[in-house]
């Protein structure tokens, strides 16, 4: 029986923008925007989100990667009380709640930091980060030099070699899942954790809370050295991003496929998107944006775990400049939905429910069945069912013959609009519209 990330369908928030926050967390008082997600809620559920990505949570001092207390809710959203309650009611609807866990690196307001800041050498924190020197000093003033995250000096990084590093996150965690109850962690700067850390938190969260789900924001590299029974559940698909919009700005599903069949493997736990925080926006980096059509049937229907990014359902813009990220986190009333809903909005719905609907989709297996430029048809199959996808990137409709994975199929209806599709000599004899697809039910 797939486990709930394998059947999950992911919604991406990132809350310090959706509510606006302010950028600088420089006021003591806790202000209760949590309230305003709380009313996200009916949404995610009518559009078939059955899990969540939060985050960054923890409170930090500007754009929540800079955490300054692991162990209290960012108090420009709210509380603790008031992200409990948040969950709570996630949970009575049948939506699972994954958070940021931020472990690579802290903020300088952090309590060890600020421990080497003023006692030095006679701090008992002086091994908790990479690459203490108390021979020169860095580049913000401190009398001592550190390892910072990519250079910026904000941001030191925490030594996971150290075991009171590693028992301090590991009690984190527990804490994050006693209080709140959530369901899993999605790890940022998986790419440059320490290995035997990740599996050493593997273990303990095994413990913690049964199907409890590690996922990892990993950019570059093979995915397979993170994703096994050891270490992490999943990972951030960057190389079926890629070649998701690439493949349709080029016209080149060989592009796709070849992705799909080098990760086949793995490629059912991987953590699918179109966009996040850190990317831009979909509808932004597609030069025909009637290629929204057929590269959401691809996110919903190729092997992996789909996730939408807040506004993602709205086809929003934005684009991250060389200083600002700010584009791609806007502030979004859930009061708006009635005017930016549109044709994708319910579209993204019908593929939500599709997947969750069917345990093809669930790791199932893939079988690619017909590639060209600008057509592409595959099967995915598990415990007797057999689902078909068939999409076209052309701005002409398209004749497709795809030869059928099994045989002794009678009827064939294609999910999007209903209609069967006919059988001719063991293949399916499709007329894919313009820019759209077809997703192919066999009986």
């Amino acid at each position: 029986m797939s486990t709930w990330y394998e059947q999950a369908v992911f919604y991406h928030m990132y809350p310090l923008g959706m509510t606006g926050a302010p950028k600088v967390n420089d006021r003591e008082e806790v202000v209760h925007r949590f309230a305003e997600l709380e009313q996200w809620i009916p949404h995610l559920k009518k559009l078939g989100m059955s899990a969540i990505y939060i985050g960054p949570l923890f409170e930090s001092s500007t754009h929540g990667y800079d955490t300054r207390d692991y162990k209290q809710v960012d108090r420009r959203l709210g509380d603790n009380a008031d992200f409990a309650h948040f969950v709570k009611l996630c949970h009575e609807a049948d939506i699972r709640v994954v958070v940021d866990g931020v472990f690579n690196h802290t903020g300088r307001e952090f309590f060890a930091f600020r421990d080497i800041q003023e006692k030095r050498e006679s701090s008992p924190y002086r091994d908790w980060y990479k690459g203490v020197n108390f021979g020169w000093g860095s580049p913000l003033g401190d009398s001592f030099g550190y390892e910072a995250w990519q250079g910026h000096y904000e941001l030191p990084c925490l030594n996971p070699y150290n075991p009171a590093v590693r028992e301090y996150i590991f009690d984190v965690i527990a804490y994050w899942v006693r209080e709140f109850d959530i369901d899993g962690i999605r790890l940022d700067c998986a790419n440059i954790l320490h290995f035997h850390f990740m599996e050493e938190m593997r273990q303990a969260t095994s413990r913690m809370k049964q199907d409890f789900w590690l996922m990892g924001e990993v950019i570059h590299g093979e995915y397979s050295r993170w994703v096994n029974p050891s270490m992490l559940h999943s990972v951030t698909n960057y190389e079926l991003h890629k070649s998701l919009y690439s493949g349709h700005n080029d016209h080149n599903y060989f592009e796709i496929a070849h992705n799909v069949r080098r990760l086949e493997r793995i490629a059912p736990a991987l953590y699918t998107f179109l966009d996040n925080h850190d990317e831009d926006r979909i509808a932004s980096k597609l030069n025909d944006k009637a290629h929204l059509i057929p590269i959401h049937i691809c996110l919903f229907t190729l092997p992996g775990i789909p996730s939408i990014y807040y506004g993602g359902e709205w086809a929003v813009e934005g684009r991250r400049t060389r200083t600002s990220d700010d584009a791609l986190r806007p502030q979004i009333s859930i009061a708006d939905e009635p005017k930016l809903h549109c044709e994708l909005t319910d579209f993204i719905e019908k593929l939500a429910h599709i997947h969750r609907e069917h345990p093809a989709y669930h790791a199932g297996s893939y079988r690619e069945l017909l590639l060209t430029n600008r057509q592409y048809a595959f099967a995915r199959e598990k415990d007797g069912e057999t689902m078909i996808t068939a999409v076209n990137n052309d701005d002409k409709e398209a004749h497709v013959l795809i030869p059928l994975p099994c045989h002794g199929a009678s009827t064939a209806k294609d999910l999007l609009t209903g209609e069967t599709i006919p059988i001719e000599n063991g293949k399916l004899s499709a007329v894919l519209k313009p820019n759209h697809g077809m997703i192919i039910t066999l009986v």
